[in-house]
C-alpha cells in the first residue's frame, strides 16, 4: 500500500518547515558523536570518581574498552507506575555484564502523579515538572561516560521531559524501558459512576474511597487510556521501546524479560560496534507524524498536543496544531479504551494490542512504514509481540485479526472513520477537542456563556445549582503563564452530572483537562490564554458561544465582545505554597500552549 497523501503531504510541509532548525540540530549531534564519551580522556582523578561506586565493574571500565550504559530513572513509590522500577538497575547491570558491558544510575528524575495533585495546588506543578525532568536528566547525562542510555519513565510529563532530554544528547542511542500497567481491578466504567454519584451526593466517601482502591490497587500505570499509557503508544509508534513492551504487566518473567533485553539492545546500538542507532535517526519528521498518527488512531490523550510539539521543537522539528487536524481527518478510529470504551489497556492489549494497530495502519498506508527504530529498520518489526519462552524473550508474528471487534477493529471498518481529535479555531482562538468519547449530539454546542476564573467558582456554582439551562462553562486564567495550566479534570463528575440531566454543556478554558476526560465537550488548551489578553479574557455571562467540532470551530456568537478591555483576575494565590514560589519563572517565560507551552523554546 502506497502512503497516504495527506500524511505525505504533512510530512513534507514539517520537514519543509523545520529545515533550517532541523539542520542546525543535525550538525551539533554529528559533531558530538564524533567527539565521543569523555570517559577516557577524563584525568585519572576523574575517572576514579566516576568508576569508585561502581564495585566490580569498576576494572572493566578503567581498563577495557566495553560500552557503559547510563540509566536515568524516575524510580519513586509514590507513583503505582514508576515503583516497579525499584529493581530494574539491578535487573539492566546483571544483563549488561553478560554482554560484556558495564552500567550506572546516571541520575534519578522527578516524577509526580496527576492522581494524587488532581484539584489541588501541586497540580500547578505538573506542567512544568516535564520541563524539569528534562533538566534533571540532562544534569544526570552530563557526566559524558556513557557510550549508550535506557530512560525509565511511564507517566505523563515523564516520558515527554526524557524525550525532551533524549533528543538534547539525541548522538547517545536510547532505549525507553516502560514498568506495564497495573492488572484490572475495578472498571474504569463502574468507578466513574461512583465518582459521579459521590459528586451528586448520592453516596458517601466510604464508598468513594472503597471504590479508588479497588481500581487502584498495585504496582504498575492506572489502565485508562490516559497521557501515561497514551505515552506508551508513542513510544512503540516512534520506535524507543521494544516491539510489544508497553502493556505487559509489571514483576512477570516476560516483564523482566523485556528489561534486560532493553538494556542490552541499547548497548549494542552503541558506536562502538557496527550497529549505531542514535536517537537523532530514530525521531525523525516520519517517526513524529508515525506518532500523530497513533494518537488520533487510538483515542490518545490531548495532553500530548502540547508534549509532541515540545518533544519534537528539541529535536529541531516544527509540528502545528494544523498539522494534528490534518492528519486527523484521514485516520480512522480502530481502538475503543476507556474513557473512550469499556475497556482498559490490558484489555486491548489482550484483543490484538499494539502490534494489531500497527499492521492495519501500515496496510492501510497511513504510517511511515521505513523508519529507523531501536528495535532495526522499519515499523513492521512492531507488529510482532513478545513470548517469553525457556526463560529468554522471542518475538513471533502478531494477531491479523482482532480478537475482540468491541475494542480493536481494521482499519477498514473503523469505529468512526476520523479520529480522535479535533482542533477548534474562531473568534475565540485556537483550541482542541477530544472527541472520541463524545456523543455525536453533545459535537455542537451553542449556548450563552457563564465565566469563572478558577475550577473552585465552577464547583460553587453546581453545588448551589445555578445551572439549570444549557450552557458553556468557561474557566479562564488556567493557561501556562497564569497558573502553570492545571488539568481541570476533578470537573468532570460535575459537568457529567449536569449532561445526565439532559443539559447541553461544554467546557472551554485554557487550561488543560486530563487524559481520562471523556464524554464531555471540552474546547481546552485556548490559545492565547486570558492572561495573554486572549479573546477568552473579554467574555462575559450570558455571551453566547458555538463550539462546534463538526466544522472545527470556536465563535463568539456576541457582538461587540472583542471590543471589551480584557478581564483581569488576582492571581497571588497562585504563586506561593506547596513549592509554586519555585516555579516564578516557569511562570514568567512559558511559551504557549500552542507551542508547547515549554520554558526552553
Amino acid at each position: 500500500m502506497s502512503l497516504n497523501d495527506t500524511i505525505s503531504r504533512v510530512t513534507d510541509r514539517i520537514i519543509e518547515r523545520s529545515a533550517g532548525l532541523r539542520g542546525d540540530y543535525l550538525k551539533r549531534m554529528q559533531a558530538a558523536r564524533f567527539k565521543g564519551p569523555a570517559r577516557a580522556h577524563l584525568s585519572c582523578s576523574g575517572q576514579a570518581h566516576a568508576y569508585a561506586g561502581a564495585g566490580s565493574d569498576q576494572a572493566k571500565m578503567a581498563h577495557e574498552s566495553a560500552g557503559n550504559l547510563g540509566i536515568v530513572t524516575t524510580y519513586n513509590d509514590m507513583l503505582s507506575a514508576h515503583q516497579p522500577f525499584e529493581r530494574f538497575p539491578e535487573l539492566i547491570k546483571l544483563a549488561v555484564r553478560e554482554a560484556g558491558g558495564t552500567a550506572q544510575v546516571a541520575g534519578g528524575v522527578p516524577a509526580m502523579c496527576d492522581g494524587v495533585t488532581q484539584g489541588e495546588p501541586g497540580m500547578e506543578l505538573s506542567l512544568f515538572s516535564r520541563d524539569v525532568i528534562a533538566l534533571a536528566t540532562g544534569v544526570a547525562m552530563s557526566h559524558n561516560t556513557f557510550d549508550a542510555a535506557v530512560y525509565l519513565g511511564v507517566c505523563d510529563k515523564i516520558v515527554p521531559g526524557l524525550v525532551i532530554a533524549a533528543q538534547t544528547f539525541g548522538h547517545i542511542p536510547t532505549v525507553f524501558l516502560p514498568a506495564g500497567p497495573m492488572t484490572s481491578g475495578l472498571s474504569n466504567d463502574e468507578k466513574s459512576l461512583v465518582r459521579q454519584k459521590f459528586a451528586a451526593g448520592e453516596v458517601g466517601r466510604p464508598e468513594l474511597m472503597a471504590a479508588e482502591m479497588a481500581a487502584y490497587h498495585g504496582p504498575g500505570t492506572c489502565t485508562f487510556y490516559g497521557t501515561a499509557n497514551t505515552n506508551q503508544m508513542l513510544m512503540e509508534f516512534m520506535g524507543l521501546h521494544l516491539p510489544g513492551a508497553s502493556f505487559v504487566t509489571p514483576n512477570t518473567g516476560l516483564r523482566d524479560a523485556l528489561t534486560c533485553e532493553g538494556a542490552k539492545r541499547a548497548l549494542a546500538l552503541s558506536d562502538l560496534g557496527e550497529n549505531y542507532t542514535p536517537v537523532y535517526d530514530v525521531l525523525d519528521e516520519r517517526a513524529f507524524v508515525n506518532g500523530i498518527v497513533g494518537l488520533n488512531a487510538t483515542g490518545g490523550s490531548t495532553n500530548l498536543l502540547i508534549h509532541l510539539v515540545a518533544m519534537a521543537r528539541a529535536g529541531g522539528i516544527l509540528l502545528d496544531w494544523q498539522d494534528f487536524s490534518d492528519i486527523s481527518e484521514v485516520t480512522p478510529l480502530v481502538a475503543r479504551i476507556y474513557p473512550n470504551g469499556l475497556a482498559d489497556v490490558n484489555h486491548f492489549h489482550a484483543a490484538g494490542g499494539l502490534g494489531y494497530v500497527i499492521r492495519e495502519l501500515l496496510g492501510a498506508g497511513l504510517l511511515h512504514p521505513d523508519t529507523t527504530t531501536v528495535a532495526g529498520k522499519g515499523l513492521a518489526l512492531y507488529t510482532q509481540e513478545p513470548k517469553f519462552k525457556d526463560g529468554k524473550v522471542v518475538w513471533e508474528p502478531g494477531t491479523t485479526k482482532s480478537l475482540n471487534d468491541k475494542i480493536v477493529r481494521p482499519a477498514a471498518d473503523p469505529f468512526q472513520p476520523t479520529g480522535g481529535l479535533k482542533r477548534l479555531t474562531g473568534t475565540l482562538g485556537n483550541a482542541v477537542m477530544k472527541v472520541s468519547a463524545v456523543k455525536p449530539e453533545h459535537h455542537v454546542v451553542e449556548a450563552p456563556a457563564r465565566v469563572f476564573n478558577d475550577q473552585e467558582e465552577v464547583k460553587a456554582a453546581c453545588k448551589a445549582g445555578e445551572i439549570t439551562a444549557d450552557t458553556v462553562i468557561v474557566v479562564r486564567f488556567q493557561g501556562p503563564k497564569a497558573n502553570g495550566m492545571p488539568e481541570l479534570h476533578s470537573l468532570t463528575p460535575l459537568l457529567k452530572n449536569l449532561q445526565a440531566k439532559g443539559l447541553n454543556v461544554a467546557l472551554v478554558t485554557d487550561g488543560r483537562m486530563s487524559g481520562a476526560s471523556g464524554s464531555v465537550p471540552a474546547a481546552i488548551h485556548v490559545s492565547p490564554e486570558a492572561l495573554d489578553g486572549g479573546a477568552i479574557s473579554k467574555l462575559q455571562d450570558g455571551d453566547l458561544l458555538r463550539v462546534d467540532a463538526v466544522a472545527g470551530v470556536l465563535d463568539i456568537l456576541t457582538p461587540g465582545v472583542l471590543d471589551r478591555a480584557p478581564a483581569s483576575a488576582d492571581l497571588g494565590g497562585n504563586e506561593f505554597g506547596l513549592g509554586r514560589e519555585l516555579f516564578a519563572l516557569f511562570r514568567q517565560k512559558v511559551g504557549s500552549a500552542d507551542t508547547g507551552a515549554s520554558v526552553f523554546y
